[in-house]
């Protein structure tokens, strides 16, 4: 685990994933259900962006990947299903099962340890990394 992500490059990537997925995605909501509030649509697509993009971009999303990080597993593995579904869901239900708490101790967390893991990222077996995924650095290189 070299090159920990912190706290405000998280905080930015998911700032940056909200407003070029999560806004058009309410607008597009809106216009197909003439209301401002977040519908089943919006959630699911949401839900799904933050589930399979990872998977499928080596740990990345647009946000994430702009400022140039991205989720690791820790062992070293390919990011997977599994990971992601521990990371969005498990980790979802202990924040909502904490009242909130779990979130405000996660940041605590990646703001203050060294290797910058929140409650999510230990859940999930992750952690949030600067360094580029092998798969890309191989590709790189052959040309």
């Amino acid at each position: 685990m070299n090159s920990p992500a912190g706290f405000w490059v998280r905080l930015g990537a998911s700032i940056l994933d909200g407003l070029i997925i999560g806004v058009p995605l309410l607008i597009i909501s809106y216009l197909a259900t003439g209301s401002w509030d977040e519908n089943l649509f919006t959630q699911s697509l949401n839900f799904l962006y933050t589930l399979l993009v990872p998977i499928l971009w080596y740990g990345y999303t647009i946000g994430k990947r702009i400022v140039g990080v991205r989720i690791a597993k820790v062992n070293g593995k390919k990011l997977g299903f599994g990971a992601m579904i521990m990371r969005t869901i498990v980790a979802g239900i202990v924040y909502t099962l904490t009242l909130g708490i779990g979130v405000i101790v996660s940041a605590f967390m990646v703001g203050l340890r060294q290797d910058k893991r929140s409650l999510h990222d230990f859940i999930a077996g992750t952690y949030v990394t600067y360094e580029k995924p092998e798969e890309l650095s191989r590709e790189k290189n052959t040309f």
